[in-house]
């Protein structure tokens, strides 16, 4: 029996692929647990139709992750800090304070999650952080962490 795959099965296949497969397996395992359907001509026409619109989906997204990859690429975020000796932190630097800076700045919303590294900044100077807006797609911001005063 063929079957469409709905989402990726170990050993079979991955998502959206066409399997032939035994008829007790599809029936008592596959169809059961909604990891795929039959392959039916009208199945295969409606799969290929929901294909064409994901595809057209992640290419607006891409294209909107690339430029806001264009604008905020070689922004500079200056953050005033009291520090005590040798340059380190009363406090740190978050993902959360650096979004919610680019937010203030530019307009841009980010999830705090798409920065690289996570950690909090807890010493003075410059830093790199990567901004990973989508597959393939990021962008780098240097955070300066400059003394208060």
């Amino acid at each position: 029996m063929k079957v469409i795959l709905l989402s990726d099965v170990k050993a079979l296949g991955k998502k959206g692929t066409v399997k032939e497969v035994a008829d007790g397996y599809a029936r008592n395992f596959l169809f059961p647990k909604n990891l795929a359907i039959p392959a039916t001509p009208a199945n295969l026409k409606k799969w290929e139709t929901e294909q064409a619109h994901l595809e057209q989906k992640e290419a607006l997204e891409e294209a909107e992750a690339k430029r806001i990859a264009a604008q905020i690429d070689g922004l500079t975020l200056k953050f005033p800090r009291k520090a005590g000796e040798g340059g380190k932190l009363f406090g740190s630097i978050t993902g959360k304070d650096i979004v919610e800076e680019l937010q203030k700045k530019t307009g841009i919303e980010i999830d705090k999650k798409q920065l690289n590294p996570s950690e909090p900044i807890k010493a003075m100077g410059e830093h790199q952080i990567k901004v990973h807006l989508y597959r393939g797609v990021t962008a780098n911001i240097e955070v300066h962490v400059v003394p208060e005063g």
